[in-house]
Formats: structure tokens, sequence, C-alpha cells
């Protein structure tokens, strides 16, 4: 698969929706995540990223303000269980916490969650799990998406990187781009390049990110 420059892809991209990406630093010492979401609706942009233990949790900006949906839009985006990193576009982040805890696998866990209820989008459930332990490192990443908007069929599908590459990264994100209904991404995660400063990797996915729909970004 072709490495591509995350902020073509961004740049190029009015709204990839809700983002994840996972990889390794290129000195090989340090596992990189982001997750970013965007918005259309006053909702949805009426949103901050707060911090909450380990991981992160969603809230409204302006409290007073009537937020549509709740359930889809403030939920936990990041928590650490043990030495694993759990991140996700929606409150499967729990369903995995709770999964996982209980001895079920990253995979296991998500067969219990299907796409989201916002007909005709049928938002695509991303997720992702980082595992670090004694000088190893794997990840995966998880989409659950409606078949071509046919809400009758989820689509499954999970990708694991074992030993990942120095300087890698993969991202996957919820939409191909804007649209009414919004076209759910498709193929496997994109391989992209990450770097090793983190302030700079924050500095090129918030500015590349579509100013009018950008909302917030978390990168760890």
């Amino acid at each position: 698969m072709e490495q591509l420059n995350i902020a073509d892809i961004l740049k190029n991209n009015a709204y990839p929706g809700r983002g994840i990406i996972i990889g390794m630093s290129p000195d090989g010492k340090k596992a990189v995540s982001a997750y970013f979401i965007m918005g259309r609706s006053a909702s949805s942009r009426n949103r901050i990223f707060a911090v909450e233990g380990e991981g992160i949790r969603t809230e409204a900006f302006d409290p007073s303000t009537l937020l549509v949906a709740p359930e889809l839009i403030i939920y936990r985006p990041v928590r650490v269980l043990g030495n694993s990193t759990i991140v996700t576009n929606g409150d499967q982040t729990d369903t995995v916490y709770e999964g996982m805890s209980e001895g079920l696998t990253f995979e296991q866990s998500l067969r219990s969650r299907k796409y989201e209820h916002d007909a005709p989008n049928y938002t695509p459930r991303i997720s992702g799990i980082m595992n670090v332990a004694e000088g190893k490192y794997d990840f995966a990443m998880s989409i659950l998406k409606s078949d071509d908007g046919d809400p009758d069929c989820c689509i499954r599908n999970t990708y694991t990187y074992d030993n990942p590459k120095a300087g890698v990264g993969r991202f996957i994100h919820t939409y191909m781009g804007d649209g009414n209904p919004l076209p759910s991404f498709e193929g496997e995660p994109e391989k992209v390049g990450v770097v090793d400063d983190i302030d700079e990797f924050t500095n090129i996915l918030w500015t590349n990110l579509n100013e009018d729909n950008k909302v917030s970004l978390f990168v760890r």
C-alpha cells in the first residue's frame, strides 16, 4: 500500500467526519495516536474534549445550548485499560473496555455493536486498540458500517498490525467526504506518515482539517 501524506488527505477532504490515527514514531520509541471530531450541526460543533482519568470525554462547550441526540455526541473517546489504550468515535469505548475487562477480545467486544442509528447516514463506528507492554507494541482498528446505507446489513472489518513500522500510521475515518447522505469510509485504513515531535504532528493535523468543520483534536 502506498504511504500517503496525512496533510494532503485532510486538505482534500472537507468532511472526513471523525478520524483515528494509530502508529509509531519515526524513532521507533513511541506509540502514536490521534483522534479528531468534526461537525456540521450546531450540536456537533458545540463540543470540546476534557481530560478524564487517563483518557478524555466529550462535553458541551456551552451547556445552556440544547444538544440533539446527545447519546451520539457525548461519550468517552479514549480510555486506558491496563496496558491497552482504547480510542473510538462513540460510546463503544465503554463496550470495549467492559468486554476486555471480562476477558473478551477487542473484536469480540464489538460484536454487540453496529453503526450509529442516525439514518440516512448510518455513521460507521470506528475503533482502535493499542497494546504496549514489555517493549512490545501492536494495535488493531475496526469499522462497523451499513452495507451502502442498507440498515439490515452490518459490515464488520477488523485490521490488526503486529510489530508496526517506525514512522508509519494508519488512518481510518467515518466518511469519504461531504454529502447527503454522508458516504461511509471505504477500504482498509490508509497508510500515512507520522513525525517524532508531538507538537508538530498536532499542528499538521489541526491546520489541515477543514476550517469550517473541525471541532476538537486529541494527540498522544
